[in-house]
């Protein structure tokens, strides 16, 4: 299974934010365990996200340090171009980031998104779930 992780996601994750980092922090352990098979993918714009709300909440350093960990365990999308063009071209999607996200999911062949906010992937033909939702069909 490909899942995308959604920008507040890894945000929930880096700050240690309740009540969602009790799944959050979880699903980011599902790519440790070899037996399910799920490859966690995000985007360098989902990064620089987490990594801006880490930075003003922890410091540089630790936000970076975390950063690093979080690379090491997920696959990164590409999302250029081409996302951005589909994105401006929807009009059903009024959120340009969510558009990039779900566009780089798309491509990078995600089975679904996991976000804190599913309202902002209301145009989405992906499943989309919350992190508590996701966490207990797939990883218990």
């Amino acid at each position: 299974m490909r899942v995308f992780l959604d920008a507040n996601i890894l945000v929930s994750v880096l700050n240690k934010e309740y009540p969602y980092y009790t799944f959050t922090s979880r699903i980011l352990s599902m790519s440790e365990n070899k037996e399910n098979k799920t490859t966690l993918v995000t985007t360098n714009i989902c990064l620089a996200i987490a990594f801006y709300f880490s930075e003003k909440k922890q410091g540089h350093v630790l936000a970076k340090n975390k950063i690093g960990l979080l690379v090491q365990h997920m696959e990164i999308a590409e999302c250029g171009q081409k996302e951005a063009l589909l994105t401006v071209q929807n009009k059903k999607i009024l959120d340009f980031e969510d558009g990039l996200e779900y566009y780089a999911a798309i491509h990078a062949k995600c089975d679904c998104i996991v976000t804190n906010d599913l309202d902002d992937f209301y145009f989405s033909d992906l499943q989309v779930f919350g992190p508590e939702r996701f966490f207990r069909k797939y990883a218990q």
